[in-house]
C-alpha cells in the first residue's frame, strides 16, 4: 500500500476539524507536481496529515476513501481531488525539526522540496514516523 504525506496550515483546516467533518475533500493543489502524486492515490491509502505553519509537524493519519477523482472546481479539466477519512490523532507530533535532525529522512521530499503540499512517504519512513510518534 503506498503512503503520504498532505500538508495545510492549520489555521485553514487542521487534522482536529478533519476530525470533527468525518472526512474531507482535499482540493486546491496547483502545484504539477503535488497533482501527479494526488493522482495516483487510491482508495485506502494511507496520509499523514502535516500541520504547516509555526507547528511544522505531522500530526495525524488520514485514508483515501476513493481514487482521485476530477476536480469539480477547475474549469481546465487538469487538476484532480481526493476524499479523505482521519484514521488517528498521532500520540505525539513529529516536528519537522526532529525529521530533520535523523538522517535516514535527509533524501526525503519533506526535507529537500519544503514547499510541496503532497508527496510520497517510502514505507521506511512512514514506520519510523510512527515509531517516534509513541
Amino acid at each position: 500500500m503506498p503512503f503520504w504525506l498532505f500538508k495545510e496550515e492549520p489555521e485553514t483546516y487542521s487534522f482536529a476539524r478533519l476530525q470533527e467533518d468525518g472526512s474531507t475533500t482535499w482540493s486546491g493543489v496547483k502545484n504539477a507536481l503535488a497533482q501527479k502524486h494526488l493522482r495516483a492515490i487510491q482508495k485506502g491509502d494511507r496520509i499523514f496529515f502535516y500541520h504547516t505553519g509555526g507547528e511544522k509537524a505531522v500530526v495525524g493519519v488520514m485514508e483515501a476513501t476513493a481514487n482521485a477523482s476530477p476536480d469539480p472546481d477547475d474549469e481546465t479539466g487538469k487538476r484532480v481531488v481526493v476524499t479523505v477519512k482521519p484514521v488517528r490523532k498521532l500520540k505525539t507530533p513529529v516536528t519537522l525539526a526532529t525529521i530533520k535532525a535523523d538522517e535516514a529522512f535527509a533524501n526525503w521530499e519533506l526535507v529537500r522540496q519544503s514547499r510541496l503540499s503532497v508527496m510520497p512517504v517510502p514505507a521506511e519512513l512512514w514506520k519510523k514516523i510512527e515509531e517516534l510518534a509513541k
